[in-house]
């Protein structure tokens, strides 16, 4: 499956900014890799945008790049269940 996300917040920037938009595909589990740029559902925070830092046998550590970011160093591991897909496209928004 395919779907467009517009990126909110600041977690992933200088490389995503407010405003981007996103293509995801849905994989299987067992192709997340560090590196890869994740959107994934929170229980609490919603839907987030980060990359995989290290991929455990209990879920991903993700971390955002911005120094404010919010992820797994506050709320731990997610569940690969959570994932709704990877990042194969990057549209950044019109610079004004």
């Amino acid at each position: 499956m395919i779907k467009f996300i517009k990126v909110t917040g600041q977690s992933l920037s200088p490389a995503y900014q407010e405003g981007d938009f996103v293509m995801i595909v849905t994989v299987p589990s067992f192709l997340f890799k560090p590196g890869n740029t994740v959107v994934f559902q929170h229980p609490t925070y919603g839907i987030m945008i980060k990359k995989i830092l290290r991929v455990d046998p209990m879920g991903l550590f993700v971390t955002g790049t911005h120094p404010l970011s919010i992820d797994s160093r506050q709320f731990g591991l997610i569940e690969r269940r959570s994932v709704l897909g990877v990042v194969a496209w990057h549209i950044r928004r019109p610079k004004r």
